[in-house]
Parts: C-alpha cells; structure tokens; sequence
C-alpha cells in the first residue's frame, strides 16, 4: 500500500524562520548532539527536514520508548470499541495468570495504572518479566511493594502488560490490531514490531517506522485525533492521554533533566512550555506544541536527550511565530537549504590524508584468526583495495544473550560469515551484521588513523547505532577494540588479539 506525503512549504510562509532552523542544524553537528534527521511541520506541512548522512530521511529507525505511544492509542481505540476500560482490574483481564496469594496491591492494580506507570512496583519490572515463558503470569507474580496509583515508576513490563491486553481482547497482535485502525488510516505504511516468543508485541519498544511516519503521528494528536475531517483517534482519548496524570516530579532520581519533571500522561510525557511528547531511548521523539500548532520529530543516537530538547527550546521554538506568514527571506532560505544538504556525520580522518588509501602494513590481504573469546569470533579477513576495505567475519557460535551487547559487528544472536565494505573517507552503503532474522543495512567509513591503526566506524542505519572499530596490527597480529556511541548494555569491549599464524 502506497500512501501520498505530507505537504511540503518554505518555512517563512507557514510562519517560520529559516534563519532559526539553519541555527539549530548548525548547533546540533557542531555540538555532536547525535541526531540521525528532524523534521518540523507547522500546520500540517513540512516546513524544514534534514538528515546526517550516512542516514536517509526514508529509512526506518528503532523507536525504543516511542513505542509506548502507539500502544497507548491501541489502548484507547479499544476503550472507544467498548471492549476496555481504564478502569478494568488486570487481575480481572487475567484470571487465568493470577497467582495462588493475591496481595490487596496486586487486586487493587488497574489498567489505568499500567498507562500512567503507576503499578505499585519499586522498580521496573521488564527484566524480570519479559524473559519469561509467560511474561503475562510472571508479571502478576511479582510483589506490588506500592499500592498502585501512588507513586510513579517508569515501567516497561507495565506496558508489554497493555500489548498483552490489546491482543487477549481484540484476538490480533497490537501492530495487526493498529493496522487498519491507525496506520493505514494516517498513511503508515511497512511498519513493523518486534515480538515475544510467546507472540506478543513488546508494545513498549520495538516499533520500527520511518520519520514521516512519526511526524503524522505527531499531527494526529496535534488535531485531537482527527486525519483529514475524519476522526481516528476519540479526542477524549487524546486529551487524557497528553494531561498530567500523575507528578512525577517527586519520585525521579536526583539529577533527572527538566524535561522528566513536568508530569506524565497515558505513556506521553509533559514538557516543559506547555507541550508534550512521546520519546524513546537515545533521542527518538515526537515532540507535539499546541499552541504553536506545530509538531517536531527527530531520530538520533544520542545519549543526552535533554540536551536536543533543550536545542528545540532554545533555538527553534523561538523562530516559530504565531503569525499565519513571515515575510520572505530568500537569501537566509538559500543558506538553510545548503545547510540541510550538507548534513553529515563526519566519517574517521586519516592521520596522513596522502597516504588514506593504502594500508601502511602489510595487511592488504589476511586473515586473522581468532581463540576463544566473548564476540565468538572466528576470523577477520582484510582486503584492501584502492578505494575501500573489504572486511570478512565469521561467527562460529552464538554469543551470549546475557553480555548485554545488543549489537556490535553482529555479535549478539549472530552466526554465520559475512563482510562489510568500508569507504576510505566516505560512506559506503551496505550490509554489516546478522542478529538471527537476517542481514541488515549499515553504511561504514574508515581511515588509517595512526601508522599501524585503521579505525572504521559502523553505522547500523535503522538503529540509533555507530560502531567504532580500532584495528591496530602489529607483525602477524592484530588487535581488534569495538566501541558504540550508545547502548542498553556497556559501550565499550574487551579488545580481541588475533593472528595471522
């Protein structure tokens, strides 16, 4: 199913300036505040986009916690069926799951509590649920220390229980059941949600969709559920969903940034000025200004969040005026519009850029094997050619799903052989790693960073994920340091000693 895209318009005729958007491109590469590509709409039309290549703004990109907003309008499209009520006991949902003793806490938890994040739980329970054969029975056996509505606690376990719902009640996985309901309605197409063995979408990450995607998310809420005269999503469902719910101001650690302060909704979160958004890890966000009638989204590899925010507030909020049009600016429109087609992230710069394309060892063609080690790593295989290496791998077993990796050359659920091409200087498009379902896109960059060094840099291009590689040969050997610029698990790695013998 194909589907039209938004309206596109120059920024001064929908009231915004193109000066304050080029402000906010330009700080967010010279801040490396890790953004993949924005996009701002005013009235219902793109008025600025950008994206950092190696990144395309028609790629689709992990969510993470952003998610929790799409399971939250499930929720409420089940509400408005009359199949669900905010109200509704969870124990009454899952009479089947209910442990042997039930604590007045655990009767007491409702679904509302489950939106709001407020189950009665001292901490999140999605580590301690999500593992299990029956997450659904895991999860109702867990003590409830709280009593439910009191305290806030973010909790992703509390919304894999609404996916868990949505599916009991409606007989279709939540993606199936939102499908025609939301995503063919507002022009979704492809996307896609990871699932539990068991079946069920994790609901409160796993929705992979592209930023167009978002921001018409963004503006159907902008609207109160409303897409093209036609209503979606109940406005009542929308007005509660984006309120302040509970304060959670009191119950977040010392040091929360601002942004997590202002009180949150049915799995949105209040901001600061007024608005509010739905958000996911390392800078996936959908950030809704009703006041400014305009909606902004980003995708990003950022582990400071705060700090994109607080570029939105700082710069481009304030060239949003409320005016219907601003006057003309062609010279400032021609600047931006060299600015946005410029982004980049930048690829690794070559310590002698006269000697970038030939290796100064004698690598150009080794393999390197591997002992045992904690990536299950077999071999590495370099070729280097004029204008790029060819860098082969293989698995020989799987790695541990417990060394919190998530990722890196493949490591993690990865086994089998494959290579990547890396672009000396320049980004090469390709596929880098396996993870169980296949290969997936990244695009790679490298560069002889020091006389025995060659550092590449992964970007795996549909997650908010940059792999730094650090290849350092010495006579028949090789030392191989990984790093990523974010991570659910560590960021860095023990380094890997191979040989060439």
């Amino acid at each position: 199913m194909s589907f039209e895209s938004l309206p596109r318009g120059e920024p001064e005729s929908l009231g915004v300036s193109s000066r304050a958007v080029e402000d906010f491109a330009r700080a967010a590469s010279e801040r490396a505040a890790g953004l993949h590509g924005f996009m701002l709409l005013r009235r219902g039309v793109v008025a600025a986009e950008g994206a950092w290549a190696p990144f395309r703004l028609g790629f689709p990109h992990q969510l993470y916690s952003l998610s929790k907003s799409f399971a939250s309008t499930a929720v409420g499209l089940l509400v408005e069926e009359g199949k669900l009520s905010v109200e509704d006991s969870l124990l009454s949902l899952f009479p089947e799951a209910a442990p042997k003793t039930v604590s007045p806490n655990l009767s007491a938890m409702k679904v509302k509590h489950l939106l709001t994040m407020t189950t009665g739980h001292a901490e999140d329970s999605t580590g301690r649920v999500v593992p299990e054969r029956d997450p659904a029975k895991a999860f109702l056996a867990l003590p409830v220390e709280r009593e439910p509505g009191s305290t806030f606690v973010y909790n992703s376990g509390a919304t894999f229980m609404l996916s868990a719902i949505v599916q009991k009640l409606s007989g279709k996985r939540l993606s199936a059941y939102l499908g025609p309901r939301l995503f063919d309605r507002i022009g979704i197409g492809g996307a896609r949600w990871d699932r539990h063995p068991r079946g069920i979408d994790f609901g409160g990450w796993g929705l992979s969709v592209k930023l167009e995607d978002i921001a018409r998310f963004g503006q159907l809420y902008l609207q109160k559920g409303l897409w093209r005269g036609e209503r979606v999503v109940p406005e009542a469902w929308v007005d509660e969903a984006t309120s302040k719910q509970v304060d959670n101001s009191t119950s977040q650690a010392p040091g929360t940034p601002p942004d997590w302060l202002q009180g949150y909704g049915y799995q949105f979160w209040r901001c600061r000025h007024g608005f509010y958004r739905g958000d996911g890890a390392f800078g996936q966000l959908c950030v809704v200004m009703p006041e400014l009638d305009a909606v902004f989204v980003a995708f990003s590899g950022s582990p400071d969040i705060q700090a994109i925010l607080d570029l939105v507030w700082d710069i481009l909020v304030p060239g949003i005026s409320k005016v219907e049009s601003l006057p003309a600016d062609p010279a400032a429109a021609k600047e931006l519009a060299g600015t946005l087609a410029g982004l980049g992230m930048a690829p690794p710069a070559p310590a002698d850029p006269s000697r970038a394309a030939r290796p100064p060892v004698s690598a150009v063609r080794r393999k390197y094997r591997f002992g045992e080690n904690w990536a299950g790593l077999d071999f590495l295989s370099f070729d280097f050619g004029p204008d790029r290496l060819r860098l082969g791998y293989r698995i020989r077993r799987h790695a541990s799903k417990g060394n919190g990796l998530d990722g890196p050359l493949g490591f993690y659920r990865a086994s089998g052989r494959t290579s990547i091409e890396i672009g000396y200087g320049a980004w090469i498009d390709g596929v880098s790693w396996l993870d169980g379902e296949g290969p997936k896109p990244a695009s790679a960059s490298g560069a002889w960073t020091s006389e025995d060094t060659f550092t590449a840099k992964i970007f795996m291009n549909r997650t908010p994920r940059v792999l730094a590689l650090a290849f350092r040969f010495a006579g028949d050997t090789v030392t191989v340091s990984a790093s990523l610029n974010v991570n659910m698990g560590p960021t860095s790695f023990p380094p890997l000693a191979g040989s060439s013998r």
